[in-house]
């Protein structure tokens, strides 16, 4: 892919279409990765003058499940394009009372549940230029950008939401929503939120030293948290569908405070310090 100022952006989000369709002159780019194709297209325009690439987590068909999304690829994809900030907005059940549905959660913190998910571009397997990759232990105490959380939740209370500031997102292996028992244990833990795709963005964006934020809209509460016959995936359309025109806002106004790229100064530019990747990052 020739690279222009066209197919460049420095923020990436990873998102439905609802996110991109009501900008101007998007441009739609095939980008090929050394881990297979990601999920879909990529979807280029402009917000406050700072360039952005969408990418659609489940296809624009909704096609991939959470546990088939090329994970590895999404995130090599929007770092070739020049990316270095990502936002993740994702649907979540929630785990208390009070974090009931059209809630906003912006996490400090992640569980991993997952049981199949390939989670580190440093697995020794040769890439298809013949190079390997070094065994690299990168830092995740802090999973998420500090910076990005921040014009997050800013932005978040500048639409007349209250978000919540920090919270655990624990990530399922899904396609199926948690039991009984197991949303009841989530909840014992003190986790705030449930979800499905979370991780590994989060630790493969650090691999690549990506700032990423996770804006997380509870749909539902959990099937352990309120009485009834659980969580169903047409509430969980239903309550998104109400909100995504607010979260789009958000994340718009997001856009507009994060940090100019040569200006990051935070933890996430500084995960390969002291590591010989033995790969060469786009």
């Amino acid at each position: 892919m020739v690279e222009t100022s066209s197919t460049q952006a420095d923020i990436g989000v990873i998102g439905g279409s609802g996110f991109y369709s009501f900008l101007d002159d998007v441009t739609e780019i095939t980008v090929e990765t050394p881990y297979g194709p990601p999920s879909d297209s990529l979807f280029l325009g402009e917000i406050a003058g700072r360039r952005v690439a969408f990418l659609p987590r489940h296809g624009r068909k909704h096609h991939l499940p959470p546990h088939r999304i090329n994970y590895r690829a999404n995130m090599w994809a929007l770092r070739s394009l020049g990316v270095r900030q990502v936002l993740g907005p994702c649907a979540v059940g929630g785990l208390r009372a009070e974090y009931g549905p059209g809630t906003l959660l912006v996490p400090d913190q992640i569980v991993d549940r997952t049981k199949s998910r390939t989670q580190t571009f440093f697995d020794g397997e040769a890439l298809p230029d013949g190079k390997v990759p070094n065994v690299v232990h990168v830092a995740f105490a802090d999973p998420y950008c500090p910076a990005g959380r921040q014009a997050a939740v800013a932005a978040a209370h500048g639409r007349a939401w209250e978000p919540v500031d920090g919270g655990t997102m624990v990530v399922i292996e899904g396609p199926r929503f948690s039991s009984r028992a197991e949303s009841k244990w989530h909840a014992a833990q003190g986790w705030s939120v449930v979800g499905m795709t979370g991780h590994p963005e989060a630790v493969l964006a650090r691999e690549l030293e990506l700032c990423y934020t996770s804006l997380a809209l509870v749909t539902d509460l959990d099937a352990g948290t309120e009485a009834g016959e659980g969580v169903s995936h047409s509430e969980v359309m239903r309550v998104f569908s109400q909100n995504v025109g607010r979260l789009r806002e958000v994340l718009f106004d997001t856009v507009r405070a994060l940090p100019e790229t040569g200006g990051r100064n935070c933890l996430c530019t500084t995960a390969h310090d002291g590591w010989d990747l033995g790969i060469d990052l786009p």
